[in-house]
């Protein structure tokens, strides 16, 4: 016994849009990116000390940029690798001898005792460095509680 399947003369091409694959492919790029994201991170994430007015330091977003963190527990990492404070200044001198802008920046956890930046700080002057960025987020109650004037400044 065999069945034929009869399809009307005039069917052409069908002009639907066959959105399955497209949304198929769509989920997968976002699970990839949910992957991903994490890993783009720069550093160690420390939580940051909140100000009511935080000057952007887009210098700091470079990929050759050094950045100095201090945790919550008093560790500090160059980068991504931690280090003892006490080889800083050789470590850091190395990052920074072939650059002619010598900026460094530091991110510490709002937490972290004052005496650990400090000593993060006083090490980076020994290594040379010119300049010294703090890194801090902005606070957004001190924000609203500021004059439009004064946040424009």
């Amino acid at each position: 016994m065999s069945y034929e399947i009869k399809q009307p003369k005039n069917v052409g091409a069908i002009a639907d849009i066959n959105v399955t694959p497209m949304v198929d492919v769509m989920l997968v790029m976002l699970i990839i990116f949910m992957v991903i994201t994490p890993m783009l991170s720069k550093g160690v994430s420390v939580d940051l000390v909140k100000t009511a007015n935080p000057i952007a330091l887009p210098a700091a977003d470079k990929e050759d940029a050094v950045v100095v963190a201090v945790t919550r527990d008093g560790r500090t990492y160059l980068g991504s690798k931690q280090v003892n404070a006490a080889d800083l200044p050789g470590k850091v001198k190395d990052l920074i001898s072939s650059k002619l802008d010598k900026t460094c920046y530091v991110k510490s956890d709002s937490r972290v005792r004052y005496e650990k930046i400090v000593e993060v700080v006083d090490n980076l002057r020994a290594a040379g460095v010119d300049n010294v960025g703090l890194l801090t987020d902005l606070d957004p109650k001190k924000a609203r509680t500021m004059s439009p004037a004064a946040i424009a400044q």
